[in-house]
């Protein structure tokens, strides 16, 4: 599966140090994160796509590749 789980959100929303419950130590508002999270990931997913389509000019998967992960370098 290509999305990712609820334990790999509050995995990082802990790197993050997200606010939490100090008695339980769960993240605050998980529901909203999970749905911010999956937003996300669509808005980057249609990112990469569209740098997938303009590969005319990049030539090789590898080169989409490279691009792709320039984007965190903007």
């Amino acid at each position: 599966e290509d999305r990712m789980t609820r334990d790999e959100i509050i995995r990082m929303a802990r790197e993050a140090e997200l606010p939490h419950y100090w008695v339980t130590g769960e993240i605050a508002f998980l529901n909203q994160l999970e749905r911010f999270a999956k937003l996300v990931a669509a808005a980057e997913r249609e990112a990469c796509a569209k740098v997938a389509e303009e590969a005319n000019d990049i030539g090789s998967s590898y080169g989409v590749a490279q691009a792709i992960r320039a984007r965190g370098q903007q």
